[in-house]
């Protein structure tokens, strides 16, 4: 007998958080740490511009992974902050 490792379903985005996922992308393209993702982001901004366009399933996830990342990098350099001495 066979078992496959499957992978967890993507679960289709609400139009809210495609919103919410668009209005990072710029950042993200901005922030990228690499060319792909920059292109990606940028790709995935251009394309949203069409009419009744939606992300495929994959675009979703890398999308929802790169904004992660741009939260959990934001993230380690706000301590460097100090409110305080600002």
């Amino acid at each position: 007998m066979t078992f496959h490792n499957r992978q967890p379903i993507e679960r289709a985005a609400t139009p809210a958080e495609i919103e919410r996922l668009l209005h990072h992308m710029p950042v993200v393209a901005q922030m990228a740490e690499n060319t792909w993702a920059k292109g990606f982001a940028q790709s995935v901004t251009k394309q949203a511009r069409r009419k009744n366009w939606k992300p495929s399933l994959k675009q979703l996830s890398v999308m929802r992974g790169l904004v992660s990342d741009l939260f959990t990098h934001a993230s380690d350099d706000a301590e460097d902050f100090n409110p305080i001495e600002s």
